[in-house]
């Protein structure tokens, strides 16, 4: 599925109608969310992890591209990658890797081993993944601010307006200021030229409230995930049970 659909979907949004991108961890429930009816998916890095025996950012790049790449086979729907920082990659390289695995969009976050990257050189690196990709990709760029937070003295919510159009001008078509409060989003979405996406979290608002909100776009980290792994701890559980009756 080419890249101009997926960036169609972006495209007027009308309040509380987001785009609603589920994350598939791996092939199997790629396609039972295609069966659903969304029209494209994005893969969570976390959800990933797990699906493969590792800890959230501990996965080599090697084993989560060919995940991805597990995922775009079996779908028809356009997805997007959640790739972390990138793996230390060359723009050039992180690029011809996304696209040899199927991706047609990609999440690159500002941080980097549990610290904010300078604002500057985040820009930069999406200007460099920007121009070697063209318009191969949709690019999404994550802004950590309320993950791994800002020096004292610093505004979370000014900081991740600055981050935010900087990457915006280099060349990000959307931003994922994660974990912002929902109360934030219609500040952020205001201060933001282009798409926002906010985070749904199980105690959280609805992803239609998030859109109201300011949301044009809406995805699930790892949740989904973790959600369908308690759903089988119940169901061995229960199996374990009866066995033992």
């Amino acid at each position: 599925m080419s890249v101009s659909v997926l960036r169609a979907l972006h495209r007027d949004r009308a309040p509380g109608d987001p785009l609603v991108l589920p994350g598939p961890w791996d092939a199997g429930s790629a396609r039972v969310l295609e069966d659903a009816g969304f029209p494209a998916l994005a893969t969570p890095s976390a959800g990933v992890a797990a699906s493969l025996g590792y800890a959230d950012g501990a996965v080599p790049a090697d084993e989560m591209f060919a995940a991805v790449a597990r995922i775009t086979r079996a779908v028809s729907v356009p997805v997007s990658a959640d790739v972390e920082a990138g793996y230390g990659l060359p723009p050039g390289e992180l690029v011809e890797r996304l696209l040899a695995a199927g991706a047609v969009g990609c999440n690159l976050e500002d941080t980097v081993d549990g610290v904010l990257v300078d604002a500057g050189r985040q820009a930069d690196r999406l200007a460099a993944v920007r121009a070697a990709a063209g318009d191969a990709l949709f690019v999404n760029a994550r802004v950590d601010t309320y993950v791994t937070g800002v020096p004292e003295g610093v505004d979370p919510e000014a900081e991740t307006v600055r981050r935010a159009l900087l990457y915006g001008a280099a060349g990000a078509e959307c931003v994922y200021p994660i974990m912002a409060p929902p109360e934030a989003l219609p500040r952020l979405a205001a201060a933001v030229p282009g798409p926002l996406n906010a985070l749904a979290r199980p105690d959280g608002p609805s992803p239609a409230r998030l859109g109201e909100l300011g949301a044009a776009r809406v995805t699930f980290g790892p949740g989904l995930q973790r959600r369908a792994m308690a759903a089988l701890g119940t169901i061995a559980t229960g199996l374990r049970t009866a066995a033992d009756a």
